[in-house]
C-alpha cells in the first residue's frame, strides 16, 4: 500500500449494522458506522450513515493530540477552541465549519472525548447543500468498542495514522450494502 489509496470500501458487519468494516486495498480494518445503520436515503438527525461514495475534502486535527495528521497528502487544519460545524438546515452555514460561540445549533469540533483528534470531511451534502439531507458527515476516530456514531465512519487511532499517508482529495469512501 505504498500508493495512494483511490477507495475505502465500507460495509456493515453482519449482524450489526453500527459496526463495520473497512477496505483499503488488501487490508481489513473494524470501524464504526451509525446509529441508524446504513441509508440510501440519509436525513439529519435520523443517525445513519449515507449509502453512498463520499470523496474525501479535507480534514482537521488536534496538534496537542494527532501528530500523525501532518503525513498526509490531504490539506489538514487545526482545531482550535473555536472551531465548530453547523447543523441547522435553515441556517445560512448548514453543513459548514463556524467560527464558536455561533448563534445556531452546531457541533464542537475540540472535542473531550477526542473522536476529532484526526477528523476528515466527506463531501456529502456540501455541493450542493440540500436542507435536511444531513451533516457533519465525518471520517473520524472511533470511541472504544466501536460505539455508533451520528452517521460518520470511524476507526481507531492507529487505523487513522496508518490510513492518513495513503489518502488524498482522490480517494471515495464507497459505502455499500
Amino acid at each position: 500500500m505504498r500508493t495512494g489509496l483511490r477507495t475505502l470500501v465500507v460495509r456493515a458487519r453482519p449482524g450489526d449494522g453500527t459496526k463495520g468494516l473497512l477496505q483499503a486495498g488488501k487490508l481489513v480494518f473494524s470501524c464504526a458506522l451509525g446509529r441508524g445503520g446504513i441509508s440510501a436515503n440519509k436525513r439529519e438527525g435520523d443517525g445513519a450513515t449515507p449509502l453512498a461514495a463520499m470523496r474525501i475534502l479535507s480534514g482537521y486535527f488536534r496538534n496537542d493530540q494527532f501528530a500523525g495528521a501532518r503525513r498526509t497528502r490531504l490539506a489538514m487544519a487545526p482545531i482550535g477552541p473555536d472551531l465548530g460545524w453547523c447543523e441547522v438546515p435553515d441556517d445560512r452555514n448548514y453543513n459548514r465549519p463556524v467560527r464558536i460561540p455561533y448563534g445556531a445549533s452546531h457541533e464542537r469540533m475540540k472535542r473531550d472525548d477526542r473522536l476529532y483528534d484526526a477528523c476528515l470531511v466527506l463531501d456529502w451534502n456540501i455541493a450542493p447543500r440540500r436542507r435536511g439531507r444531513g451533516s457533519a458527515i465525518f471520517f473520524h476516530l472511533a470511541r472504544p468498542g466501536f460505539t455508533p456514531t451520528q452517521g460518520c465512519v470511524a476507526v481507531t487511532a492507529q487505523t487513522m495514522a496508518r490510513l492518513l499517508p495513503l489518502l488524498s482529495d482522490r480517494t471515495v469512501v464507497k459505502v455499500i450494502r
